[in-house]
């Protein structure tokens, strides 16, 4: 497994080119948003390091980045909540990625037992309302003696 990507040598080659160069910030990330194959749903958002995009493209699994816990992670190694890789988007610009996924598991994404991560939308200037009405999975359950990445 290289560990490295291309290295960016002009701005044509990174928005036009066929280099895979991506660009990750200052603390050695780059967000991913991640969504589902099938329906086009967005499940989540999250981070990538290099190392977690290498496994992540080695394995055909979602590896991320937790800022919290300062680790990669395989999404679904605790939970259940698997998501197979079916094809990974770059922006012009290298500095964002989409993972289209296939969810395994229970068929949803969310820690806190909702299909997707973006289960509210906002109602005027203060106000969320859910989009998502009911829970795919009891979190209590899936996470029971565990750590739950919930973060306050």
């Amino acid at each position: 497994m290289s560990d490295d990507f291309g290295k960016r040598i002009s701005i044509e080659e990174v928005e036009e080119g066929t280099s895979f160069t991506p660009k990750f910030d200052e603390k050695g990330l780059i967000p991913v948003i991640t969504v589902e194959d099938s329906t086009s749903e967005i499940l989540m958002h999250g981070y990538s390091n290099k190392e977690a995009l290498l496994k992540t493209i080695e394995t055909n699994q979602a590896h991320y980045w937790s800022r919290s816990r300062k680790k990669i992670w395989k999404k679904g190694e605790t939970s259940g909540l698997n998501q197979a890789i079916k094809k990974i988007l770059i922006d012009d610009d290298q500095d964002c990625l989409i993972f289209r996924v296939e969810l395994g598991g229970m068929a949803a994404s969310c820690h806190v037992g909702y299909k997707s991560c973006f289960y509210r939308s906002l109602e005027g200037k203060n106000e969320l309302v859910f989009t998502e009405t009911e829970k795919v999975f009891d979190p209590e359950e899936v996470y029971e003696g565990q750590d739950n990445p919930t973060i306050l």
